[in-house]
Protein backbone atom coordinates (compact mmCIF):
# COMPACT_ATOMS: atom_id res chain seq x y z
CA UNK A 1 0.00 0.00 0.00
CA UNK A 2 2.68 2.50 1.11
CA UNK A 3 4.54 2.26 -2.51
CA UNK A 4 0.80 2.08 -4.07
CA UNK A 5 1.61 -0.71 -6.37
CA UNK A 6 -1.48 -2.95 -7.39
CA UNK A 7 -2.17 -6.47 -5.71
CA UNK A 8 -2.36 -9.97 -7.98
CA UNK A 9 -4.30 -12.14 -6.23
CA UNK A 10 -7.24 -15.26 -6.73
CA UNK A 11 -10.04 -14.51 -4.60
CA UNK A 12 -13.31 -16.69 -4.90
CA UNK A 13 -11.75 -18.51 -7.98
CA UNK A 14 -11.68 -15.56 -9.63
CA UNK A 15 -8.45 -13.70 -10.62
CA UNK A 16 -7.94 -10.25 -10.19
CA UNK A 17 -5.85 -6.92 -9.88
CA UNK A 18 -6.84 -4.65 -7.32
CA UNK A 19 -5.47 -1.58 -5.51
CA UNK A 20 -5.34 -1.90 -1.76
CA UNK A 21 -6.37 0.94 0.31
CA UNK A 22 -6.31 -0.11 3.75
CA UNK A 23 -5.19 -3.51 6.06
CA UNK A 24 -7.25 -3.99 8.86
CA UNK A 25 -8.80 -6.66 11.54
CA UNK A 26 -12.54 -7.46 11.91
CA UNK A 27 -13.63 -10.08 14.58
CA UNK A 28 -10.22 -11.03 14.74
CA UNK A 29 -9.70 -11.56 11.04
CA UNK A 30 -7.04 -9.81 8.59
CA UNK A 31 -8.95 -7.88 5.49
CA UNK A 32 -7.85 -5.49 3.18
CA UNK A 33 -10.23 -2.95 1.30
CA UNK A 34 -8.89 -1.97 -2.17
CA UNK A 35 -10.48 -1.33 -5.41
CA UNK A 36 -10.61 -3.58 -8.08
CA UNK A 37 -8.45 -2.49 -10.98
CA UNK A 38 -8.88 -5.79 -13.38
CA UNK A 39 -11.48 -9.31 -12.91
CA UNK A 40 -10.53 -12.10 -15.20
CA UNK A 41 -8.49 -9.26 -16.93
CA UNK A 42 -10.97 -7.35 -17.78
CA UNK A 43 -11.60 -3.71 -16.30
CA UNK A 44 -15.17 -3.28 -13.98
CA UNK A 45 -17.91 -1.61 -15.29
CA UNK A 46 -17.78 1.05 -12.45
CA UNK A 47 -15.14 2.10 -9.64
CA UNK A 48 -16.01 0.55 -6.28
CA UNK A 49 -14.65 -0.65 -3.27
CA UNK A 50 -14.27 -4.09 -2.27
CA UNK A 51 -13.53 -6.12 1.09
CA UNK A 52 -11.01 -9.49 0.56
CA UNK A 53 -10.95 -11.65 4.03
CA UNK A 54 -6.84 -12.36 3.73
CA UNK A 55 -7.20 -15.89 4.35
CA UNK A 56 -9.41 -16.25 1.30
CA UNK A 57 -6.74 -14.31 -1.21
CA UNK A 58 -4.42 -16.72 -3.05
CA UNK A 59 -1.69 -16.20 -5.30
CA UNK A 60 -0.85 -13.05 -3.77
CA UNK A 61 1.84 -11.21 -6.03
CA UNK A 62 3.03 -7.77 -6.32
CA UNK A 63 2.64 -5.61 -9.55
CA UNK A 64 4.94 -2.64 -10.88
CA UNK A 65 1.50 -0.96 -12.19
CA UNK A 66 0.96 1.87 -9.60
CA UNK A 67 -2.24 3.88 -8.34
CA UNK A 68 -3.57 6.74 -7.17
CA UNK A 69 -5.71 6.58 -4.16
CA UNK A 70 -9.45 6.68 -4.82
CA UNK A 71 -12.13 8.97 -4.09
CA UNK A 72 -14.35 5.91 -3.35
CA UNK A 73 -12.29 4.92 -0.05
CA UNK A 74 -12.98 7.15 2.97
CA UNK A 75 -10.79 6.09 5.95
CA UNK A 76 -13.26 8.05 8.41
CA UNK A 77 -16.11 5.49 7.84
CA UNK A 78 -17.12 3.42 10.45
CA UNK A 79 -16.21 0.28 10.17
CA UNK A 80 -12.77 0.84 10.36
CA UNK A 81 -13.49 2.14 14.08
CA UNK A 82 -11.53 0.18 16.78
CA UNK A 83 -9.43 -1.39 13.56
CA UNK A 84 -6.19 -2.89 15.00
CA UNK A 85 -4.21 -2.29 12.03
CA UNK A 86 -5.99 1.00 10.93
CA UNK A 87 -2.52 2.85 10.43
CA UNK A 88 -1.82 0.98 7.69
CA UNK A 89 -4.24 3.18 5.25
CA UNK A 90 -3.97 5.00 2.29
CA UNK A 91 -5.30 9.13 1.99
CA UNK A 92 -8.21 9.51 -0.83
CA UNK A 93 -7.47 12.03 -3.58
CA UNK A 94 -9.21 14.83 -4.82
CA UNK A 95 -10.88 13.65 -8.21
CA UNK A 96 -10.59 16.14 -11.52
CA UNK A 97 -13.40 17.25 -13.17
CA UNK A 98 -11.83 16.71 -16.32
Amino acid sequence: MVRKLRVRAIYNRTEMQFAPHILYTRHDDPFVDGVVMEREGKPPREIKLASFKLAGLTGLTLTTERFEPQAVFNPAEPRYEGCKLSMLKLEPTAVSAD
